[in-house]
């Protein structure tokens, strides 16, 4: 069975994954520090700039 490694969101500090996903220094949530997976061909570019650009427009009052 493989084990990866998890990130801490609170302390910064990594460990195993457990039963609880629960960092044993502080307690907080444990996260997968790894990015995702790169691909040339974006099957979700369109979706992701219209947010952005929504994001944007909403921040600097934009219509």
């Amino acid at each position: 069975m493989t084990k990866y490694l998890k990130k801490c969101e609170d302390c910064g500090k990594y460990g195993l994954k457990n039963k609880n996903s629960m960092c044993i220094h502080c307690g907080g949530t444990l996260i997968n520090p790894k990015p995702p997976k790169f691909s040339p061909v974006d099957k979700y570019q369109k979706y992701r700039i219209s947010y952005f650009k929504k994001e944007f427009d909403e921040k600097f009052e934009r219509k």
